[in-house]
Order: C-alpha cells, then sequence, then structure tokens
C-alpha cells in the first residue's frame, strides 16, 4: 500500500503531494503503520460538481433496470476479488466471521437491490407513487404523485466498523435511484472502503462520475452542499447533532439522514427461564453482540434486561459461553473468534467509557479491564501492547434506573445488566435509552411478546422476537437487513436507511402532479384512462414488445348472460354460494337485486372476449391485480371488455418482459362491472 491513502475523484486517483500533515494508520493488531491519510490539496468543490454534472447526466440515461444489473455486476466483481478485501479486513481487527459480515454483507446488499429494482421498479426513470386521484366528474382532470431523482450528489458519510457494508448499503439505494455518490470512509479502516472502490474502478462498469472517493478529513464539506445534495450520516450522535445545525441543512435545504449510536437493549422474558430454548437463545445472542466485530456495532446489546430471578443464572451463561467459545487474539491466527478494537484511541476510548459506568454503580461481573492475554498472529499467546484488545465485559447495576447505563455507551465488546420485576417496569428501561435501532425480545409467550412490543416499538427502529421457532432462522439481533428499515428515533439519529425501495425514494423527490390523463400518461409511461386509445386493425396480443404502444386496446363485442350459465358455472366449480342459486335470499341481500352472476364467471368470460387463443409474442398471463366488483349483473344483462396496454416493462437480462393491461367490464347501460389489471409475459421479437 502506498504511503498515502489516494482518493477517487473527477474520474481518477489523487494523492497529497507532500501535506503538511497526515493521519497515521496502523493495524489494529500490531500497531504497524498501514498508511497515512491526508485531503490537503483536494478539490472538494470539484469533485461535487463533477458528481452532480457527469455523474448526473451519466446515471440520468439509465433507467432503473439499467441500473439495477449494474448492481449485480458490481457484485459479481467484487465477488471474484474478495480475498484481497478479506486480507486487508483482518487488518482493521476483523475475524473471518466479521469480515463476511461486512464485506460479503455488503455485496449482498447490492443483489438484493439489483433484485428488488428489477422486480419493485418500472423500466424508466419515473416511479409513480399511489393510486390516481380523480379531480373531475368527468375524468379530464386527475392528480397523482410520482418520484424523480434528486439534481445533486449523495454524500455519504461512514463509521469505521464497516467499511465495506457501510459505504455499499448506502451506495445501493443511491445508485438505483439514479444519484452520484461521494463515499467518505472513516479514517482508521478507510483503506479497506477504498479497495472495495478500486476494484470497482477497475472493474470498468462505473458510469462516469457515479461513485467518488475522498480518503480523509472534510471540515468545510457542508459549506459546498447545496438544494438537491443528499448526506448520509453514520456515527456518533453528538457529530450528528453538530452537522445538522450546519445552515445547508438547517435552510440551505440539503437532506440530513443519520444513523448513529445507540443503547439497544436485549429483554429476556419472564417466561425464558434458565433450561428453556429461549434462555439459551438469549444468552447465545448477547455473547454474539459482545464479540462480533469486538462489540463494534450500532446495533450491538448494550443492555441486558433480565428478571431479577434470573439474573445471577443469566450472568453465570455468559460467563461460561465466554470463557468456552472466545478466542482473543490476531485476527490472523488460527482459531481466533474475536479480535481488537479498531484503534488504540478506540480501545482507550472504550476503556474511559467502562470506568464511567463503573462509576455510576456498575460491577465488573463477566471480564476484567486488565491488559489482556491474546493469541498473536504466530499462534503464540502472550501480551499484546501494540494492539487495541479488549475482553468482553459484562458489568451488572443494581440500580437499574442509574442514568449513566442509559447515556453511556462503550462502543466494544461491553454490555450491562439490568434487572425487572414486571413487563411494564422493563418497557421502561428500554424506553430510558432515549431511541434505539433495535431491541429483542426473548419469550415463548405472545401476551408477553405483544405486550412489551406494544409499549416500546415508539422507542425503536426494529425489533427482533427470538424464541424456539425463530432461533436457529433468525439473523439476529444485530443484523439490519437490505429489505427492512435501518435506523431508530431519538438517539438512534431519527432516520432510516435500507427498508427496499424505501431507501430508493429518500433520494428522490415526491411532487403531486395535476393534469389530464393525456399528460400524465406521457409523464409517468402509464396509461391513465381518459388518455389516447388505439383500438382496430391487429389485436394486441398479436404484437411483440417491440412493436406494442402504451394506449393500444381491444373493444370486445358483448354477450349475454344467462341463467343458465350461471347455474352450470355454479356446478361445475362447486361455488353455490345462496347470491347465485336462491332467488329470494339473493333479493334480500341489499347488495343484490336477485341472482347474480358470479364474478369470477364475469373476468373468465372477459378473457374469453379479448384473447386471441392462437400462438403469439404473448407468452403468459402470471395474475390478475386490484380487481374490483362494483355492479352486479343479473340474467339478461350483457357484459363486454375493453383491455389497454397500460404499462410496458421490457427485462434487461431476458427476451421477454411484462405487459399491464387496464381490464374494464362494462353491462349494456355501460356501467362499470369490474376492474383489474392483467399481467402477461410477451416476447421482445
Amino acid at each position: 500500500m502506498s504511503d498515502y491513502l489516494p482518493s477517487y475523484v473527477q474520474g481518477e486517483w489523487w494523492t497529497p503531494a507532500s501535506p503538511a500533515s497526515a493521519t497515521e494508520v496502523r493495524d489494529a493488531s500490531t500497531g504497524e503503520v498501514i498508511t497515512r491519510v491526508s485531503t490537503e490539496g483536494l478539490d472538494l468543490a470539484g469533485a461535487l460538481e463533477y458528481a452532480r454534472t457527469t455523474g448526473q447526466s451519466s446515471l440520468a440515461a439509465l433507467t432503473f433496470h439499467q441500473r439495477a444489473v449494474l448492481l449485480k455486476q458490481f457484485a459479481l466483481a467484487l465477488t471474484e476479488r474478495k480475498d484481497e478485501l478479506y486480507a486487508l479486513s483482518a487488518r482493521t481487527g476483523a475475524t473471518k466471521t466479521d469480515s463476511w459480515v461486512d464485506i460479503d454483507g455488503g455485496i449482498g446488499v447490492l443483489f438484493s437491490y439489483s433484485g428488488k429494482g428489477r422486480r419493485e421498479l418500472p423500466n424508466s426513470t419515473v416511479l409513480v407513487d399511489g393510486a390516481v386521484e380523480p379531480l373531475s366528474k368527468d375524468g379530464s382532470f386527475l392528480g397523482r404523485h410520482i418520484y424523480t431523482t434528486l439534481p445533486g450528489v449523495a454524500v455519504q458519510i461512514n463509521a469505521f466498523n464497516f467499511p465495506v457494508w457501510g459505504s455499499l448499503e448506502k451506495l445501493a439505494p443511491a445508485f438505483l435511484a439514479g444519484m452520484p455518490t461521494v463515499v467518505k470512509p472513516a479514517t482508521p479502516t478507510g483503506y479497506l472502503a477504498e479497495a472495495m472502490v478500486r476494484i470497482l474502478v477497475e472493474s470498468g462498469l462505473l458510469p462516469a462520475g457515479s461513485l467518488q472517493l475522498i480518503s480523509g478529513s472534510v471540515p468545510d464539506l457542508f459549506d459546498d452542499l447545496r438544494l438537491g445534495d443528499v448526506v448520509g450520516f453514520t456515527g456518533s450522535a453528538s457529530t450528528a447533532e453538530s452537522l445538522k445545525a450546519h445552515p445547508a441543512v438547517q435552510t440551505g435545504g440539503v437532506r440530513f439522514t443519520s444513523e448513529t449510536d445507540s443503547i439497544n437493549a436485549s429483554v429476556l422474558g419472564t417466561d425464558a427461564v434458565e433450561g428453556t430454548p429461549e434462555f439459551d437463545a438469549y444468552v447465545r445472542q448477547l455473547v454474539t453482540e459482545m464479540t462480533t466485530k469486538a462489540g463494534q456495532k450500532c446495533t450491538a446489546i448494550r443492555r441486558a434486561i433480565v428478571p431479577a430471578t434470573s439474573a445471577d443464572a443469566v450472568i453465570a451463561a455468559v460467563q461460561a459461553r465466554v470463557a468456552g467459545k472466545t478466542v482473543l487474539g490476531d485476527p490472523r491466527a488460527e482459531g481466533v473468534t474475536m479480535g481488537p478494537l479498531a484503534s488504540t484511541a478506540q480501545r482507550d476510548e472504550v476503556l474511559r467509557r467502562v470506568r464511567e459506568l463503573q462509576d455510576a454503580g456498575g460491577e465488573i461481573v463477566v471480564g476484567s479491564t486488565d491488559a489482556p492475554e491474546v493469541r498473536l498472529a504466530d499462534g503464540s499467546t502472550g501480551p499484546a501492547a501494540e494492539g487495541a484488545f479488549v475482553a468482553p465485559l459484562l458489568l451488572r447495576f443494581d440500580e437499574p434506573q442509574t442514568d449513566a447505563v442509559h447515556t453511556v455507551e462503550a462502543f466494544g465488546p461491553v454490555s450491562s445488566l439490568l434487572t425487572y420485576g414486571s413487563i411494564a417496569e422493563a418497557a421502561a428501561l428500554v424506553a430510558r435509552g432515549g431511541g434505539s435501532l433495535v431491541t429483542s425480545i426473548a419469550t415463548h409467550d405472545p401476551a408477553q411478546a405483544v405486550e412489551l412490543a406494544t409499549r416500546i416499538a415508539p422507542f425503536n427502529g426494529r425489533m427482533l422476537l427470538l424464541d424456539r421457532d425463530d432461533a436457529r432462522s433468525s439473523t439476529g439481533h444485530g443484523s439490519p437487513l437490505p429489505n427492512l428499515v435501518h435506523g431508530g428515533p431519538g438517539r438512534a439519529g431519527g432516520g432510516e436507511e435500507l427498508g427496499g425501495i424505501r431507501a430508493v425514494h429518500h433520494h428522490m423527490q415526491r411532487t403531486a402532479v395535476q393534469g389530464s390523463p393525456e399528460m400524465l400518461t406521457a409523464l409517468t409511461g402509464v396509461w391513465h384512462s381518459g388518455a389516447a386509445a388505439h383500438s382496430g386493425g391487429r389485436h394486441p396480443f398479436r404484437k411483440s414488445l417491440a412493436e406494442l404502444r402504451i394506449g393500444d386496446q381491444i373493444a370486445s363485442a358483448s354477450r349475454e348472460v344467462t341463467l343458465d350459465d350461471i347455474e352450470t358455472f355454479a356446478n361445475f366449480t362447486g361455488d353455490t354460494f345462496y347470491a347465485h342459486m336462491d332467488e329470494e335470499a339473493a333479493a334480500a341481500n341489499p347488495f343484490f337485486p336477485g341472482r347474480v352472476a358470479h364474478g369470477y364467471l364475469l373476468v373468465s368470460w372477459a378473457a374469453g372476449l379479448f384473447v386471441d387463443p392462437e400462438p403469439g409474442p404473448v407468452l403468459a398471463n402470471y395474475g390478475l391485480e386490484n380487481l374490483r366488483f362494483l355492479t352486479p349483473v343479473s340474467p339478461g344483462d350483457e357484459i363486454r371488455v375493453e383491455l389497454t396496454a397500460k404499462q410496458i416493462t421490457p427485462r434487461e437480462t431476458d427476451d421477454y418482459g411484462e405487459v399491464r393491461w387496464d381490464a374494464v367490464i362494462r353491462n349494456q347501460k355501460d356501467e362499470t362491472v369490474a376492474t383489474y389489471d392483467v399481467l402477461t409475459l410477451v416476447s421482445k421479437s
């Protein structure tokens, strides 16, 4: 690795020439200097403008699906070279398991958003939100909401604990939304983020300006931000508060979302006594959260809230599991299960926070603050004076209301045990944390789970209900997932990341649009009733995806519904519901004038009225959506159907795509009988 860690800005790698000062970055286990970091002389304003111009232009040319395909290709490129990332990750203090969470977890986010983008977003650049709102009686004036890409740059400020996952979980939704990213990793582990970005650059897959990297400090960053830019911050609550106060955020329109440290909790239910599967799962999870990434996770369990009658049993079980399962040392040594903290400065900060907890009444009941014996890289055991090692620590507080235990976070392998007497007391202790990313509840009693969950949900971004039924399949207390919201209220930052397509929306502007059906169709790429429709000529089912156009329509002939038809359908299907078979009972129903046709009979007949039966571009019907029956059909009534191409979504990687058809069944009085969407797969040629 070079003397100075480079940045990647304006399409090229940049390294400071001879900075007046630079920050040394050291191996977490040995103290060896790895690289130096400085941004002296870097044109930060130029990098931001490059993203807003070149980056915006290159991403705007791509649809959601094209961006989604690139995300998958990014993931594959990183997978091919992840051994390089694992080797560097060990220098941050991460074990192989820790590295898997960071590296493979980050790659998994790319795969997840690639899949979601292709399944849940249109193959276009404008996203509709919600249903159409009729604004006039004649249907000539409509309203609806749309999402469009913000015109700026997504600046992503990451913490030291997850240099790969932390970067990719922010990059994926921003990229899918069409917004260029500037990644600013934390200095102690920034060299791993740099290696990840280098792999992506060398893959040749990145659209110009879509991703830049700043290695080092950016003290004047917010002075160069403006309306249309987004900041995603992960770090300490105090830093987040100071950044929020900047005029660019307060009055300049810059969007700011933060995910910060929080005093997360795990509650052991009163039924989960020693010997139950829930007790065992609780202890196993607690120790995992104390030791994975050496406890350096914003989601780690900081408060173990247990019934007073189970406190001693929990302490003994934690002690036994730590002693039997945890091997502290250099991650490159065989058998090590827990590495050092990210830096000696971080080690010293954790020990200082532990002393604060002790001074507030916390008694260390598992572990010690003495310098631990560790397994060194050569396999020997001994002290590591230059390493950032701290043994797992569990403190017990006899007074669970002590302020410090709910406000002081030792960001390392440290947790505190608190006791409670009632479910209400346990919930109150959770709330004392002032807002958390996650709380888990270990119980097999649904009543306890419901009471706790409803009491603590307002104070948490996520909750895990842990019991014997999901203990093996659960991803765990401390594992944010791409398809679920990551964030939390209050101290946890008040923001949201991930959550599937929700995170894509964070990088887009929702706008209410009012206009005619024709104009809304042109803007959204979705046909609206009242817009131009094209019927006659070749049947739409005879048109390939390349030939089909929004608004192509078939208007069917009419078909009369008879009593014999209704009875035949009833007897054939077994649906002999009284509304179809009993005239007197049907007439007594406030919704029906007498016996009526089955709704599914009408939908089946509609298919027969609009279908073109010969083999052709239409490959399959794969569903109906939004089906509503509006007007009953009596014997002697006639029905007809209009089927209009509503939305066309080619698949980027297949020789077919989806077509959504607007289906409307009407009777002889031109009353609407039913409305629904028909979904088909159609060949591109």
